[in-house]
């Protein structure tokens, strides 16, 4: 039987997405077994060229040359997996979606007449058709591997289907908001992170995505209702996945209403 080809493409990120992977260090192994990676630079310079039957992509399209660059691996593979919240919202990049991208660069570059960017962060579904993503930042390389398996034993994934705040309680962690009265977008973002953020002491701020049928409504109400500072729910919803169309929306409504009370 031959094995399925698989690449790993690099897009606008930090690479911490690829990193979760080669993290698999009991798995990865028998995974090799299992399939044949013909590009993954971040592991090896053995590099051969498309098609391939699943290609794995990590980051955000910020420039035109990558618009370019994912249509073409998108017309050469089978399968393509978005992994991280650079490729499924923007990422941190997308920060820029929310401000001047021309302002910054002239704060930061001496010479910012040779940069070459998009003024907005955009996921990689912005540009090309999806077949599957796997949001957060980084990825739970627990649910990578489950998506691998199940394409190899051609059955449906399963992945959690809850918030962050079942993982909560299934850790024991106090809820944060309730507490402590932290800025937490756990009641609307799905879980798998383990709920490392609410454990440490801080609330979520959503890079795994919104969870199925999201209550955005009813927690920005509670969220506003304990501002630390006037607009900071709205930047909340703004945050690294700000292109997440759940919280796009929330983060639009709560702008509109603070721009009708100025």
């Amino acid at each position: 039987m031959t094995k399925p080809t698989v690449a790993v493409h690099k897009f606008s990120s930090c690479d911490g997405c690829q990193l979760q992977i080669l993290n698999m260090e009991d798995e990865i192994l028998d995974l090799a077994e299992a399939i044949d990676i013909a590009y993954f630079l971040e592991a090896t310079r053995d590099s051969r060229p498309g098609p391939y039957d699943i290609s794995i992509v990590e980051g955000s399209i910020t420039t035109e040359h990558e618009i370019d660059r994912i249509k073409k691996i998108r017309h050469e593979s089978g399968l393509l997996i978005a992994i991280g919240t650079c490729a499924t919202a923007g990422g941190i990049q997308a920060l820029r979606n929310i401000a001047d991208a021309d302002e910054y660069a002239n704060i930061v570059y001496p010479q910012p007449e040779y940069l070459s960017y998009l003024k907005q962060a955009a996921p990689i579904s912005e540009y090309v058709r999806v077949d599957m993503e796997l949001w957060g930042c980084p990825i739970n390389k627990y649910q990578l591997l489950e998506v691998i398996v199940a394409l190899l034993q051609n059955r449906r994934p399963v992945l959690p289907q809850t918030s962050v705040c079942m993982e909560c309680k299934q850790a024991g962690t106090i809820c944060v908001l309730v507490s402590e009265g932290a800025p937490c977008l756990g009641p609307a973002t799905q879980a798998g992170c383990g709920a490392v953020c609410p454990t440490s002491g801080r609330g979520c701020y959503g890079c795994f995505g919104p969870v199925t049928q999201a209550n955005t409504e009813s927690l920005s109400d509670i969220l506003t209702s304990i501002e630390h500072y006037p607009g900071e729910t709205r930047q909340l919803f703004s945050n690294i996945s700000n292109f997440a169309p759940v919280f796009h929306e929330a983060a639009q409504k709560l702008k509109e209403l603070e721009e009708k009370e100025a």
